[in-house]
C-alpha cells in the first residue's frame, strides 16, 4: 500500500512549494517508498481534521498518521528499517538536527524575506486574503515593503550559507560521501523558492547551487522536473 503524503499546493495543485514538504517528499524518495500525494491549500482545514492538526507535511501510513517533516524522517527510519538509512544512526541524527536548526533559524527566515510577496501570486484566490493578512502580521509591514530591496539584500544571505558551502567544498554531500536527510533539509528549504519565484538566490558557480543542482537530479531528477511558477 502506497503512503499518503499531504502537502502544500499553490492554485495549481501540481505546483508544490512548502520547504518542509519538500524535505518529506525528498527523503520518501530516498526510501524508496511508493507514494500518493494530496494536494493541500491554506484554507482547507477540514482537509487535515483526521490528523488533529492544521499543517503539512503530514503522511498517512496505513492507520498511522504523522506529522511534521522532523517526526516524519524519524518515523520512516523507524518503519523501514531495511531501507536506506535518512538520519544514519545516534550520530547521523545529530548532525541532521544541527542542519534543521539552523535551517529553520537562519536559512529560511532570510529566503522569507526574499520571495514571500511572490507567493500570493501562485495562490488561489481564496487562500491570498489569508496569506496575506497572516504574513503582514508576523513582518510587521506589507508583503511589499519586506522584499524591498531584495537585489541588494540577496549578497547578505548567500553569506549566511557559508558553513554549509566550506563543507560543500570539501566532500560531495552535508551527508558525506551520499546524500542524507541533512541534504533533503536545506535541498527541500531551496525548493522553495525555486518553485514561487524567478529571483535568482544563488550565483551560477556558487558551490551551494552545484550541489543544489545534484540534489535535484536524485530519484530520476524529481525536483529538477517539478512545476515552477
Amino acid at each position: 500500500m502506497a503512503i499518503t503524503l499531504y502537502e502544500l499546493a499553490g492554485a495549481d495543485p501540481a505546483l508544490v512549494f512548502s520547504p518542509y514538504c519538500w524535505r518529506t517528499r525528498l527523503a520518501l524518495a530516498h526510501k524508496g517508498l511508493d507514494v500518493e500525494t494530496v494536494p493541500w491549500c491554506f484554507t482547507e482545514t477540514d482537509k487535515l481534521a483526521f490528523s488533529g492538526q492544521g499543517k503539512v507535511p503530514v503522511i498517512v501510513d496505513g492507520a498511522k498518521a504523522t506529522h511534521d517533516s522532523w517526526a516524519i524522517a524519524e518515523y520512516l527510519d523507524a518503519a523501514y528499517p531495511d531501507r536506506p538509512s535518512l538520519l544514519g544512526g545516534q550520530a547521523g541524527a545529530a548532525h541532521a538536527r544541527f542542519i534543521n536548526a539552523w535551517t529553520d533559524g537562519v536559512v529560511l527566515p532570510g529566503i522569507a524575506r526574499l520571495v514571500v510577496r511572490d507567493i500570493l501570486d501562485v495562490l488561489r484566490p481564496q487562500d491570498q486574503p489569508y496569506f496575506r493578512t497572516s504574513r503582514e502580521r508576523a513582518f510587521g509591514m506589507t508583503l511589499e515593503q519586506v522584499q524591498e530591496g531584495r537585489e541588494a539584500r540577496v549578497v547578505e544571505w548567500r553569506r549566511a550559507l557559508a558553513p554549509a558551502r566550506t563543507v560543500l567544498k570539501a566532500q560531495p554531500w552535508l551527508g558525506g560521501a551520499v546524500p542524507d536527510y541533512a541534504d533533503y533539509i536545506l535541498a527541500g528549504s531551496l525548493m522553495w523558492p525555486r518553485c514561487v519565484s524567478r529571483f535568482q538566490l544563488l550565483e551560477d558557480d556558487d558551490a551551494m547551487a552545484l550541489w543544489f543542482a545534484r540534489v535535484r537530479g536524485l530519484f530520476g531528477g524529481m525536483a529538477e522536473a517539478a512545476r515552477t511558477a
